[in-house]
């Protein structure tokens, strides 16, 4: 079976590593095997933590596979100057995407200038590369949503993205109709946890989603559903 969607992020997260002894190993191991099926089955990206976009670049070398960088990750709860200079380091290692996690704090606290502003800077700094803006969405009201998805208009973010895949929940139907009733044309929108089958895959590109995150993206491809467990 193939997926035909128009971008297919595969994603990889240590938690999903049962034993914390010799992680470093398993995780490296991990990187190289993600690098190795994106190119196997031509995924548009990979996303991985910034430290290994040095690892990633390396065994993607002459592919086409690109590389997505998060920061601020998976909590948001850092200074605006770390995170702009996480991705600034991530870029210049060899990422082209940055997936940024807002400071959901300062969104439940009404604190939507210096998230928008926090969204701005980091664009600013990495220029004509890709920034994806993740909502976490879970942990947000509607309102909360929509007030989210105006800042990223308005700081010409790339993307809006629903969720880490570290929160109590992921991407939903309702929550990327929500998002793109707001951010129409100005933004992309990229579903990420709970796209488990070709069904759900296929139904969110019907709604406009051009970038799909997944942990389980070989699987969807040979077999049409994702593992369970696994984002």
């Amino acid at each position: 079976m193939t997926l035909k969607v128009p971008d297919l992020s595969i994603n990889f997260s240590s938690k999903d590593l049962d034993s914390p002894i010799s992680i470093q190993a398993q995780v490296v191991e991990e990187i190289k095997k993600l690098c190795s099926e994106a190119k196997e089955f031509n995924f548009y990206s990979v996303c991985v933590n910034g430290c290994y976009v040095p690892l990633a670049k390396q065994e993607l070398e002459n592919s086409k596979v690109k590389i997505a960088a998060v920061i601020g990750f998976p909590l948001g709860a850092m200074t605006k100057e770390a995170k702009i200079f996480e991705a600034k380091e991530c870029i210049a290692n060899g990422a082209s995407e940055i997936d940024m996690v807002i400071n959901v704090g300062f969104v439940k606290s009404g604190m939507m200038t210096e998230v928008e502003e926090e969204i701005r800077a980091i664009k600013e700094a990495i220029g004509n590369n890709v920034l994806k803006v993740i909502f976490e969405t879970c942990y947000l009201t509607d309102e909360e949503k929509i007030a989210v998805a105006k800042a990223c208009v308005n700081a010409k973010a790339d993307f809006v993205k629903t969720s880490t895949g570290f929160g109590t929940g992921g991407a939903t139907y309702e929550d990327v109709k929500l998002m793109k009733e707001i951010v129409k044309d100005n933004c992309q929108i990229k579903a990420s946890g709970g796209v488990r089958d070709f069904e759900t895959a296929m139904k969110y590109i019907e709604m406009g989603v051009t970038r799909l995150g997944t942990s389980s993206g070989v699987q969807l491809m040979t077999t049409g559903k994702s593992v369970e467990g696994e984002y």
